[in-house]
C-alpha cells in the first residue's frame, strides 16, 4: 500500500484551513496531520507531526510566512513547503524561494491545482502557480543580449544552484561561474545577489 502524504496547514484564518482540510482529506493518498495560525504553533506543529509538505500563508500574526519558510528550511530541510497566498507580486515569489520553498500557489487557484502542486513538491520538483507566472512575466522588462552560457547560467540561478552546483552541472571552474554572474550583472544594471536571483526567476517565465 503506497504510503500517504502528511500535509500541515499554516494560516491564520480558521475558516480557510477549514476549507483546504476538508478538500484534501478526500484526496487519496493525502491526510492533513496538523495546522498552525502562527510561527510558534507551527514550529510546534511541525516537532510533533513530521509532515512531508506544508502549506502556508505568507501573511500571519507575528513572523510571516517567508520569514518562517526560512526557518522551516534551516531546521527540517526534508519537509516541503509550499505557499499559499493571495501575494502574486515578484517579490514575494523570489524571496519565497530563496527562503527554501518549493512551490507557490495563488488562493484563488482550482483545488486541483494546490493538489498538482503537492505531488509535484514531492516529486523533487518545483511548482508555480499559472497565475504566478503571469505576474512574473507582466512584471519583467525586456532582456538584454547574453551569450548562451550567461543564459544558462541565469536559467541555474533561478533554480536555486549556488556557484559551485552551477559549476558542477556545466564542468566550469567556480571563479568561470563568477565571472558568468558579474558579466550578468553589469550587463542588467544589477546591483548585489538578491537582485541578479529576481532578475533570473523573472527570465525564467520570458523564455530566456
Amino acid at each position: 500500500m503506497e504510503s500517504q502524504v502528511k500535509l500541515m496547514l499554516v494560516d491564520d484564518h480558521p475558516l480557510v484551513r477549514d476549507g483546504l482540510r476538508v478538500r484534501l482529506d478526500t484526496v487519496p493518498g493525502f491526510v492533513v496531520v496538523a495546522e498552525a495560525e502562527d510561527a510558534a504553533s507551527a514550529l510546534a506543529a511541525m516537532q510533533r507531526s513530521q509532515p512531508d509538505v506544508v502549506l502556508m500563508d505568507i501573511a500571519m500574526r507575528g513572523t510571516n510566512g517567508i520569514e518562517l519558510v526560512r526557518q522551516f528550511h534551516e531546521q527540517y530541510p526534508q519537509v516541503q513547503v509550499i505557499m499559499l497566498t493571495m501575494h502574486d507580486q515578484p517579490q514575494y515569489v523570489v524571496e519565497a524561494f530563496r527562503n527554501g520553498a518549493r512551490g507557490y500557489v495563488l488562493k484563488d487557484s482550482p483545488a486541483q491545482e494546490i493538489i498538482a502542486a503537492v505531488h509535484a513538491v514531492m516529486a523533487g520538483k518545483r511548482y508555480y502557480s499559472a497565475g504566478v507566472a503571469d505576474a512574473l512575466a507582466a512584471g519583467a522588462t525586456p532582456a538584454p543580449l547574453l551569450t548562451q552560457r550567461e543564459q544558462e547560467v541565469l536559467k541555474l540561478i533561478a533554480e536555486g544552484l549556488s556557484s559551485k552546483e552551477i559549476a558542477s552541472r556545466l564542468d566550469l571552474s567556480v571563479r568561470t561561474v563568477e565571472t558568468h554572474r558579474l558579466n550578468i550583472k553589469r550587463k542588467c544594471e544589477l546591483e548585489g545577489s538578491s537582485a541578479l536571483v529576481k532578475f533570473a526567476v523573472e527570465r525564467k517565465w520570458t523564455g530566456l
